[in-house]
């Protein structure tokens, strides 16, 4: 993954809203209350994560799962892996 592209993947994580986070649980039938979108978009603004690297995606499950539960955090891990395939940008996330 280029330079840019990552920052800008990144920097989108980082200023994620809750509100946007709710729109794309709902457009991918994935249940989070406004609260937890809340939480998780506060999360991810103090976070140093970098979804490209397996460690951190993973930390980054833990935590959803705390704030969310195992079935939310499992369905987004799936979801994640159904773009990256759909995008065919796999080798950046291995």
């Amino acid at each position: 993954m280029n330079g840019l592209t990552k920052h800008i993947m990144l920097n989108k994580m980082r200023k994620i809203s809750a509100k946007e986070i709710t729109e794309y649980a709902k457009k991918y039938d994935i249940a989070i209350t406004e609260n937890q979108a809340k939480l998780i978009s506060s999360h991810l603004k103090r976070s140093n994560y970098d979804p490209t690297n397996a460690e951190d995606r993973t930390q980054m499950l833990r935590k959803l799962a705390q704030i969310t539960d195992i079935k939310t955090a499992k369905a987004c891990q799936q979801l994640f892996h159904k773009l990256i395939k759909e995008y065919g940008v796999e080798d950046y996330f291995k």
